[in-house]
């Protein structure tokens, strides 16, 4: 930038340059300039006590220490606001895990640090008036939400453990309808007319009834056997596994992945039979169980539900 001084007295033009520099050098005088008059004002205050210097130096710290304390109390004033906003939520999230807790049947023995214990009386919730309380409130909202946290989780994942289990008990009623032809334990057999074990349950039901698998699982046997006839049996996990018998159509084969009440066949009279029905087995460890007790354990689960809902 170029100056042009213009006088009558100057019997030629006068030109300046101002450069970057020029104006920084500037800028740093002015600003030194009011730092050494501040501080000018406040030795002559110090030094003389002039009391118009003294009262304005003062009342500039006052000031700012006004509005140091009012942004404190602000900020103070809505945490604490938004703790007990916290606080509260939190009670009705302990008051849940408890009722969760309760209707499954899971226990937790463990309890945070600071626990007392049984606790009652009105809702009067202390606001932290320094940042001091205020952290120490903190800490303790924060191991109380990490134990519920922990609970829950717990909760959690017993309730999936159960589901899961439930879902690979066989307690589906494989065919439509109850009627049972011929039950578990010993009976006379209706072919050789003496005595005999009977490791399953036989449903009374016309040739093409269609037959369902009693929990998922995997086939494991798909085939035609001389005393089962087309014969299905499911591995169920954990030991367990059925077995669905005199079929007069198998729709699966071995090897594949069966869903929970997923069609697997038609009922028939094929094999060691003396008319149409399904023979249902349950076998744990290879061994036949009474498949009554787990078909009765899937309407007690299903009546169950009916009754939450």
């Amino acid at each position: 930038m170029h100056i042009i001084l213009v006088s009558n007295r100057l019997a030629t033009a006068k030109t300046f340059v101002v450069t970057p520099r020029f104006v920084l050098t500037a800028a740093t005088l002015f600003l030194v300039l009011m730092f050494a008059t501040s501080a000018l004002f406040s030795w002559l205050s110090v030094q003389f006590r002039l009391p118009f210097l003294e009262h304005m130096v003062l009342s500039v710290h006052k000031q700012e220490a006004e509005r140091h304390d009012a942004f404190m109390r602000d900020n103070l004033d809505a945490m604490a606001a938004k703790l007990g906003q916290m606080q509260a939520q939190l009670l009705r999230l302990d008051s849940l895990g408890e009722r969760v807790s309760t209707l499954s049947g899971v226990k937790s023995d463990d309890r945070p640090v600071d626990f007392r214990g049984g606790q009652g009386g009105p809702l009067l919730l202390a606001q932290p008036q320094t940042p001091l309380e205020l952290g120490h409130a903190l800490d303790r909202l924060a191991r109380r939400v990490e134990f519920r946290a922990d609970s829950l989780t717990a909760i959690e994942a017993q309730l999936l453990d159960d589901k899961v289990r439930r879902s690979l008990l066989p307690t589906v009623t494989p065919i439509e309808g109850n009627y049972i032809g011929s039950g578990f334990g010993w009976r006379v057999d209706p072919i050789v007319g003496t005595g005999a074990m009977h490791e399953g349950i036989d449903f009374a039901a016309d040739i093409g009834t269609p037959v369902i698998a009693a929990a998922g699982g995997v086939v494991v046997v798909a085939e035609m056997h001389p005393q089962y006839g087309n014969l299905i049996e499911i591995d169920h996990g954990n030991e367990f596994s059925t077995r669905y018998a005199h079929l007069s159509k198998l729709t699966v084969k071995e090897g594949q992945v069966i869903r929970r009440s997923q069609r697997i066949g038609l009922s028939g009279n094929t094999g060691r039979s003396t008319g149409p029905h399904l023979h249902f087995e349950v076998r744990y460890k290879g061994v036949a169980q009474n498949p009554s007790r787990f078909l009765q354990l899937g309407s007690q689960l299903a009546q169950a539900g009916k009754a939450r809902r």
